[in-house]
């Protein structure tokens, strides 16, 4: 056993894991895989520091889906859904997760809606230089008349931080009434002027725009336009109160963020990690639209959407967007700019992160490479360069703690295994 399974195995007083399966094939699950067999060796690398990552106990469960040059290479599933979550009594009962699983995708969710948007701008319903105000009049109270969907899309419309009433569950069956409480907000900084991520304002601001430009909610656009053509079972905002049981239970796993990291993220997220999970994981919650956190799916579909974007809107012979909208939504906007919400240089086009060159979000030698991250450890991109899509999806919370090491490793073996083609 390598130094490092020691120190992500040793037993931590205060670092909250989940039981780790002795044998991990009867917890496994593989999806229909086509690999070339040039790959099969990479491939089962890959997968090995999939479970090594797995094994620190962080994430009760685990699904990763690659794709290479349209084909699904490696598909594949383990832990459990549900009943292995830090703190649960032994005799609950455990359900076993497969590749079909279900994860709420958290923040990943922004970029299905950024496309949800630029897709009704490729249909002339909308554009995104906009002005919201254009279509919710009330919106332009308190000098926000100049915020844009452009400036939403980019985290620049100077409204990161939702205020605390908007976020009871109960609203969530009433958009009207988030919307009001949107509408009344004061902005932070002028539209345009910072990069600042937010977390979850911009989603409903563009949700209550198309409601007024289509008639319809975004979670009906989502359907018609992305979900229902790609022959998607789930990326959807939330799921039926028949498929609740069915999505991936998530809990808060690792040891506590030190400050001043917890204070960032509460500052953030709106709320602290613990109740970010207990949040999600309610039904009033699963059943909404939080059109910047809720889509609901699992590795597979979320592997073949960005795989859509890669090949500039097809996928499997299928058109779903016009190939100048696909580079239009990846029209990078932030360049290594320090995200006043995060702290951190990144890279954003209209609506999705950018990779980035050493380094990037989506490991070594991404500089054309696109995708989202979700609360945590929800990686989904493409990578034209290496002709790849990945989808990552876990259960577990962490912060920090020696998984990390784990979960870079990985990242790098997935790059490794595709050269960059010119």
């Amino acid at each position: 056993m390598d130094p490092l399974e020691l120190l992500t195995r040793a037993p931590i007083p205060f670092l909250a894991r989940s039981p780790v399966p002795r044998d991990l094939d009867s917890v496994s699950d593989r999806g229909e895989e086509a690999p070339p067999s040039h790959l099969r060796g990479a491939l089962e690398a890959i997968w090995q520091r999939a479970l090594a990552l797995y094994r620190t106990g962080v994430h009760p469960a685990l699904q990763l889906c690659i794709r290479y040059e349209g084909e699904v290479v490696l598909d594949r599933a383990v832990g459990y859904a549900a009943g292995n979550s830090p703190g649960d009594p032994p005799e609950v009962e455990k359900a076993r997760v497969t590749t079909e699983t279900p994860f709420l995708l958290y923040s990943a969710s922004k970029a299905v809606t950024a496309m949800v948007i630029h897709k009704l701008d490729e249909r002339r319903i909308l554009h995104v230089d906009d002005r919201v105000c254009d279509y919710v009049p009330e919106f332009g109270r308190h000098h926000k008349q100049w915020i844009t969907l452009r400036h939403l899309l980019a985290h620049r419309a100077g409204i990161p931080n939702v205020p605390p009433e908007a976020m009871q569950l109960e609203l969530l069956a009433h958009p009207e009434r988030i919307c009001e409480i949107l509408c009344e907000a004061r902005p932070a900084s002028r539209p345009g002027r910072l990069l600042s991520y937010h977390a979850v304002s911009g989603g409903f601001v563009l949700a209550e725009v198309v409601r007024r430009a289509t008639g319809e909610d975004i979670g009906r656009a989502l359907e018609r336009e992305i979900a229902e053509p790609l022959g998607f079972r789930w990326m959807r905002y939330g799921v039926s109160a028949g498929d609740l049981a069915r999505v991936a239970v998530d809990a808060v796993t690792g040891p506590p963020p030190p400050p001043p990291l917890r204070q960032l993220l509460t500052r953030a997220l709106g709320m602290g990690i613990d109740e970010v999970v207990r949040m999600a994981q309610d039904p009033r919650f699963l059943a909404g639209i939080v059109p910047s956190a809720n889509v609901v799916s699992n590795a597979g579909e979320l592997a073949a959407f960005f795989d859509c974007l890669r090949q500039e809107g097809e996928l499997d012979g299928r058109r779903i967007l016009d190939p100048r909208t696909v580079r239009h939504a990846l029209t990078e906007q932030s360049y290594r700019e320090v995200d006043l919400t995060l702290l951190i240089p990144l890279r954003y086009g209209l609506g999705l992160m950018l990779g980035d060159d050493p380094v990037g979000i989506f490991g070594p030698r991404t500089p054309r490479a696109f995708g989202h991250l979700g609360f945590t450890n929800i990686w989904g991109w493409g990578d034209p360069d290496r002709r790849i899509a990945v989808a990552l999806l876990t259960s577990g919370k962490p912060v920090i703690s020696a998984h990390a090491l784990r979960l870079i490793q990985l990242l790098w073996a997935i790059n490794g295994a595709f050269p960059r083609v010119a």
